[in-house]
């Protein structure tokens, strides 16, 4: 896969994780949170390894693009900023879907821009083998990068190559952490007859407010 089908292909992800959100019911706060965690993941890598590998190699083949990346960086930025809110508020929160929105809003708008700008850009100043090699530095870079936003790290190398190198492992603690948590959480429902037991698997459940159809 090249370095755009890779971006796409996360750009997709992405939103396909938005428009469960959008047809998730007012009540339907333990999907919220679920997705918002997804969210969170999945565009906290994405920016990564953008800023990591992709920006980078843009500006050193082509200066006349170095105006879109800038501007590719601070719109970054402000997402990472609301991202970084959203992962420690709670669902229930008054201003919890008003942020996601705001995020959806602002990703969609960064999305656009760089599919119908800066990519066909890139695909002029690229051949197609540098952009196969450059995507599988992309994939690689994935498995490295940070799992949560870190806006006020550096976001251009080499600050935020060996900024991200230690943020990627503080995350895997954190990410650790809070799956433990979820497990005692889940634990001392069970024992205390506060959540559902173990049972024999029947039709799927849905949270409040979301459909059963795809």
């Amino acid at each position: 896969m090249d370095a755009i089908a890779l971006l796409k292909a996360d750009h997709k992800t992405v939103e396909q994780l938005f428009r469960r959100f959008e047809k998730a019911g007012p009540n339907a706060h333990k999907l919220k949170r679920k997705l918002v965690e997804q969210m969170v993941l999945e565009l906290s890598v994405h920016s990564a390894i953008e800023e990591q590998v992709f920006y980078p190699a843009v500006r050193q083949r082509s200066a006349s693009l170095r105006d879109e990346v800038l501007r590719s960086l601070e719109e970054h930025h402000v997402v990472k900023w609301v991202l970084s809110e959203l992962d420690e508020l709670p669902s229930e929160a008054e201003r919890f879907d008003a942020k996601v929105y705001v995020l959806m809003e602002n990703v969609r708008a960064h999305v656009l821009e760089e599919e119908t700008t800066l990519f066909p850009e890139v695909k002029k100043a690229f051949r197609p083998n540098e952009l196969r090699e450059l995507g599988q530095v992309l994939e690689a870079a994935k498995q490295a990068a940070p799992t949560r936003p870190h806006p006020m790290a550096p976001d251009t190398p080499p600050g935020n190559l060996v900024a991200g190198a230690v943020s990627a492992v503080m995350d895997i603690g954190r990410d650790a952490l809070r799956a433990a948590r979820r497990k005692a959480t889940t634990k001392v429902r069970e024992v205390t007859g506060r959540g559902p037991k173990s049972r024999a698997p029947s039709a799927p459940e849905y949270e409040a407010g979301e459909s059963a159809s795809p």
